[in-house]
């Protein structure tokens, strides 16, 4: 029963992959290069520019929670309220396919950053929200928020490196 509640809670963050995932595949099947790069690349964008958008609905709300776990964000407020247009601006460069290695470095970059507050909020044992969806949805900050950065960590180090 326990499980069931702890699953619920992450649907809207599921239903939001899928449609990322789906998007991913039609983009690709679009600009007919059907690889497993391009809808990387793609889902990369896709999750940016969802997920960003979810901040801006309420940006206030996002910069506050972010700064409960993100080291950036404790030290320097604004960086909460600039995060959502710089996870946009990285969606739109691989939506455009503009200069991806460099985007891929920043990602890289941004995600370790970002698996460095997740993984400080899970082994403190703190009880914060995940602010991965901006404050829309009443996420709890889990291993699956620290899954989502080192996914797309890994996928910043498979562009780097050519794979």
């Amino acid at each position: 029963m326990k499980f069931y509640f702890k699953l619920k809670s992450f649907v809207p963050l599921i239903i939001i992959f899928a449609f990322i995932i789906v998007f991913s595949v039609i983009a690709s099947w679009w600009r007919q290069v059907f690889s497993y790069q391009s809808i990387m690349i793609d889902f990369m964008a896709g999750f940016f520019l969802v997920f960003g958008a979810f901040k801006l609905i309420k940006l206030s709300a996002f910069a506050e929670a972010y700064a409960m776990y993100d080291e950036i964000a404790k030290r320097v407020k604004a960086y909460g309220y600039i995060y959502p247009f710089v996870e946009i601006a990285l969606g739109l460069a691989f939506l455009l396919r503009f200069e991806i290695v460099a985007v891929a470095w920043i990602t890289l970059a941004l995600m370790i950053i970002n698996s460095f507050g997740a993984y400080s909020g899970i082994r403190d044992k703190k009880v914060l929200m995940c602010a991965c969806l901006g404050t829309v949805f009443k996420l709890p900050m889990s291993y699956v928020s620290l899954g989502e950065d080192l996914l797309m960590a890994a996928m910043a180090v498979m562009i780097i490196l050519g794979l």
